[in-house]
């Protein structure tokens, strides 16, 4: 398990350096599918605690 974390750790790093345009760009784009996704799921628990649906 450590081992893990610490090549995860050390990925995360060299990603960082290279490309870092890239990387906000992925980065933009995982944030903003899972605020949809989240409000998706919000959205359905709110329809079925009012039975709407």
């Amino acid at each position: 398990m450590r081992r893990f974390a610490m090549k995860a750790l050390f990925t995360a790093l060299s990603f960082r350096r290279a490309g870092q345009e890239r990387i906000d760009w992925d980065r933009r784009i995982l944030v903003f599918s899972t605020a949809v996704t989240l409000g998706l799921i919000a959205l359905y628990i709110y329809g079925k605690a009012t039975t709407r649906w």
